[in-house]
Formats: C-alpha cells, structure tokens, sequence
C-alpha cells in the first residue's frame, strides 16, 4: 500500500514538474489564453487601425491572440475605467491618447478611476502630426496670413473639432492662446464628421491627423498650412511647423500611450513591454504604421512617465487660461 501511495504521489507530481504537462505549470506561464487591448473610442478610427497593426504583431511574438475590443465613450474614459477595473493579470490592456491620459482628467469631473495611479505605463508608443488644414475658399496661404485674417474677425472664424475636450480642440485652444486669436469652436460628434464639415466648407479650419488631411491637400480640397509637432514630419517635410512659422512654443500630435492596470506583476509587465517594443521594431508594421503618417517611438516606461507629467501640466494651464468646460 505505501509503494502505491508513493507512486500515486509520484504520478500527481509530475504534471508539475514537467513543463507543458499539466494545470500547476501553466499557471505560471504567461500567456497561456487570449489577450484583450481595449481601444476607448469607436472602431474606424485612426487610433482602432494603429492598435490593430500592433495587436497582430504582438500576437505572432506571444503566441496568444490579442484581441481589439473597442469601448467607447465620454472621451474615452469609459475605456479607460474598463482597464482601470480591469484584474492586473496581463489579460487586459489598453491605448489611450492625449484626450483620454491628459486632457479629460481637466475636464471630466468625478472620473471612476485615478487618471495615475489606476494604471501601470508601458511605453509612448507612437506620435501623429496634426495639421493646421483650411478650407481653400479662407482667403490665406501662410500662417501669417490666417493669423491676420483670424485677428480681423474675432470670433467670426468657425473651427470644426471631433467634440469638446478632443485633441483636434485642445489643439486649436493652444493655438488661440499663442496666437492672440479667438475662433468660434463648432464641435462634432468624431473625427470623421469634423473632416466633412470642413471639407463641405461649413467651418474655416480644424486641426486633422497628416493620415487624413495629406490626401485632401493633394487634391487641392484643403490647405495644409503647417504640422503641429516641434520638428517637420517625415512624412510631409515641406510643410513647417508652426513654431516656425510664427507661434513659438507650439507643439501639439495626437500620441499614443499603452497601459496596463495597476498591480500588474512585474514579469508579465517586462514580457508584454518587449513585445511591444519587438512589434515597434518590426520592419513590416513600422511600414504599415508609417503608411498612416505614425512616426514609431517605444519609450521606457520611465520616459512615458515624464512625458505624462509634462502633457498633463499642458494641457491643464491650457484649459483653465481658456475656461474651458463640459
């Protein structure tokens, strides 16, 4: 009885001693199911395609699927509270922008989740330009000559926005700020029908993502005056910037953060961060990401801390100098 007692306990150990044979052992290997990233706004959009570029990457390097699932709505804080909520065990992460990371936390009060504390940062993952499009009927072909075109009709010239508290809003804020102007703010419901109302000639300007203003300024049915980033995008380098151009100190891109809950164990924290990183470097999506006119970047998680901190000082000062509310 004892041999049979000793080989039975033999026969129980080994499933968890031998890798890949039983339940004790894989509970210890990461990832061994599916894995979600949340994308807080509507599928479609310029953010859903880059997260979904990089979740195939990333699946091919874990050998798990990672899976998009978009949870929109309130400027994108419901995603954000989905992954806040979120168990901190590496199966649920998330892509936030600039509007969700720093400027809702200005805007949106009683938030359901600490905009800090809540997460664990990976990595600044990528950057995209935003420029300064116009209308062709707007009588200005420099930002010199928009300026003071805008200055002699204060409140006259109509902006168009994707919604209050969006960066393409923020953005036009900055720049009112730095350029003495006043626009009138004319929000839409998403990015998509902002574009349309510019393009129908319904407002006089919007800042637009490069990916979707380039095409329309090639075929002459927008001006692009200038980008929004510190340095002249790669992607359409004769256009300047517009601290070059006349507004010093303005810098403002669409950039994409990816973060996990807070809590997450730190192994799983370092698999999932050089996946990223893996996928960032990979020749084929830095093409397909670079066809979308998204400069790749891959921060540590220190850097993306710094970077956080600094945005939401910006953004904050920006809101509260232009009494902007919900």
């Amino acid at each position: 009885m004892a041999t049979r007692r000793s080989l039975l306990a033999a026969g129980l150990a080994l499933p968890a001693l031998t890798p890949g044979s039983g339940p004790a052992w894989a509970q210890d290997v990461y990832p061994s199911r599916p894995i979600t990233l949340v994308i807080p706004w509507a599928a479609g959009g310029s953010t859903d395609v880059m997260g979904r570029v990089i979740a195939a990457a990333m699946s091919a390097d874990l050998g798990q699927p990672v899976v998009v699932e978009n949870r929109g709505g309130a400027s994108g804080t419901v995603g954000h509270g989905i992954v806040a909520r979120a168990r901190p065990d590496g199966y649920t992460f998330l892509l936030g922008t600039n509007s969700t990371y720093a400027i809702a936390p200005h805007l949106m009060r009683n938030l359901p989740y600490d905009n800090r504390a809540a997460f664990t940062g990976i990595s600044l993952v990528a950057r995209s330009a935003q420029g300064l499009c116009l209308h062709p009927s707007v009588p200005a072909n420099t930002l010199a000559e928009f300026i003071a075109y805008a200055k002699s009709r204060p409140g006259d010239v109509a902006y168009s926005s994707a919604g209050i508290g969006a960066s393409s809003h923020l953005a036009t804020e900055l720049f009112q700020a730095k350029s003495g102007t006043r626009l009138l703010h004319v929000p839409y419901r998403g990015g998509g029908p902002s574009v349309q109302g510019l393009l129908a000639g319904e407002v006089a300007m919007s800042f637009v993502d490069l990916i979707t203003c380039l095409p329309f300024r090639a075929n002459n049915q927008l001006k692009v005056l200038g980008v929004g980033t510190a340095e002249r995008s790669t992607f359409a380098p004769d256009l300047p910037t517009l601290a070059e151009s006349g507004v010093p100190g303005f810098a403002s891109s669409t950039d994409v953060i990816m973060l996990l809950p807070a809590g997450t164990p730190q192994p799983i924290v370092a698999r999932l961060t050089a996946s990223l990183q893996k996928a960032l470097r990979d020749p084929a999506t830095k093409e397909r990401l670079n066809a979308m006119a998204v400069e790749t970047i891959g921060s540590s998680a220190a850097e993306l801390d710094a970077y956080w901190t600094e945005e939401l000082a910006k953004w904050g000062e920006i809101i509260r100098s232009q009494n902007i509310t919900i």
